[in-house]
């Protein structure tokens, strides 16, 4: 894996330039429509119409340590989902209009039926608080100008995309109690994110605001997620990376349908099972040492993989994991190494009639690669984990571990941790269905080895 650039690009310089353009744009925009007919450079991925080649996305930003901080923006609403992957430019300028109306109609009504809740409870003893409200009051009375100063035209279609989105949301009702509670802790936690990043600084503090309004809106309309702590954090990254309110909401929704369950008491419970359950498979030893009675022990990963590793790495280079971790690399190529191994049981001449059958699942796909990034930091600090003794000696390791993590090394060592996993899992597979023949099995793990690129 490589870090992410452009010929002539340092990504570090880039990433500061990127900040500070957004810094000078203040407060993060309501929409971005420009965006929708921008393009992207990366090679082989977008056709001449604009439509996206999902899959070389995806392995580009795997092989590549992510795209650069220049592209990012747009890369994200494809990897995401707010932009469909087949949409052309076209279609994407019309898309666009559609998500700012269908968002705005959506904020208008839990506003509506939760005044109390329009504006940030303000507590008289944060100071910058009330700098911020003061810009992303600003940023609003510039959006309502902008939006006289349409064409006709644009009004009256604006206008019929807005009676469909309140007939689409007309039937959605909210729980008052509950709303009323997840704006409480929202107001709450927003003020707690990392107001020390260059997005929050100076006018920037309006983007708290945004990221408030966005949180209550998606509370209000996924009541059986609502809000939990740490969304906050994850959706900052959203509106860090993206810089606009609507394009936020949308690609932090996408992203939720497949991972709210992690905000859960349930989700909680799996992820930490299934970190036990590989740091087992790797290191017996070491599981054995952490589990101890329970598996509370194993707590503090869940904050890791929660929030994608965001403290453990530096700023930036937590970014590029993130995205790294969002291209579902395992999965693809667990599905390769599935169908590689079931043409090398079709080439075994000497494999039993019963083993051509359909090919059964092999490896443990709940595995995924965020796991195996997590066990490549617990096996690499593996001397100073075996040295704690209680919770409080763990919690002081995961601490110390906080921005000091090598983002390069720990993805090619969770990358060789897999390929190990799947070599031996294959390796036993074979051995209990096929008698010997190194040739074939060499052949076979060819195969499965050409499918990393482990520099």
């Amino acid at each position: 894996m490589e870090p992410p650039q452009t010929a002539g690009e340092d990504p570090s310089s880039v990433f500061r330039q990127e900040t500070e353009v957004r810094c000078r744009r203040r407060v993060a925009a309501l929409s971005a429509p420009a965006l929708s007919a921008s393009r992207l450079t990366l090679p082989g991925v977008m056709d001449a119409e604009g439509r996206v080649d999902e899959s070389r996305l995806r392995m580009h930003i795997f092989k590549n340590g992510g795209v650069s901080p220049s592209e990012r923006g747009l890369a994200w609403r494809f990897l995401f989902g707010m932009y469909p992957c087949s949409s052309t430019a076209l279609e994407r300028s019309l898309l666009q209009e559609q998500l700012l109306v269908r968002y705005r109609v959506m904020k208008r009504k839990w506003q509506q039926f939760l005044p109390s809740a329009v504006r940030i409870q303000l507590n008289g003893t944060d100071a910058e608080l009330f700098t911020a409200v003061r810009y992303f009051d600003e940023r609003e009375a510039q959006t309502q100008q902008q939006a006289q100063g349409q064409s006709e035209e644009v009004k009256d279609r604006i206008a019929f995309l807005e009676l469909q989105s309140q007939i689409l949301f007309e039937r959605v009702t909210f729980d008052q109690e509950e709303l009323r509670e997840a704006a409480r802790i929202i107001d709450k936690d927003v003020p707690r994110t990392s107001r020390d990043l260059a997005y929050y600084q100076g006018e920037g503090l309006g983007n708290l605001l945004v990221l408030r309004d966005i949180l209550i809106t998606y509370a209000a309309f996924h009541p059986e997620v609502s809000y939990a702590q740490g969304m906050n954090d994850l959706c900052s990254r959203f509106l860090e990376v993206l810089d606009s309110e609507v394009d936020t909401f949308w690609s932090f929704s996408c992203y939720m349908e497949k991972f709210s369950r992690d905000f859960m008491a349930d989700g909680l419970h799996r992820k930490i099972e299934l970190e036990a359950a590989l740091l087992k498979e790797l290191d017996p030893p070491l599981y054995t040492h952490l589990v101890k009675d329970n598996m509370e022990s194993f707590t503090f990963c869940h904050r890791w993989l929660l929030l994608g590793f965001q403290r453990e790495f530096e700023h930036s280079d937590a970014i590029c994991l993130f995205e790294i971790l969002s291209c579902d690399h395992l999965e693809l190529i667990s599905q390769q190494v599935d169908r590689a191994r079931y043409q090398e049981r079709l080439g075994l001449k000497h494999c039993t009639e019963e083993s051509l059958e359909s090919p059964q699942q092999i490896f443990n796909t709940d595995f995924t690669f965020e796991l195996f990034i997590c066990a490549a930091i617990l096996l690499d600090n593996r001397e100073s984990l075996l040295r704690c003794r209680d919770d409080v000696q763990l919690i002081q390791f995961t601490t110390s571990l906080q921005g000091k993590l090598d983002l390069n090394s720990t993805v090619k060592k969770a990358e060789s941790h897999f390929y190990n996993y799947c070599k031996r899992c294959a390796r036993d597979y074979m051995n209990g269905h096929c008698r010997a023949n190194s040739s074939k099995h060499e052949d076979f793990f060819y195969q499965l080895r050409s499918l990393f690129v482990l520099k």
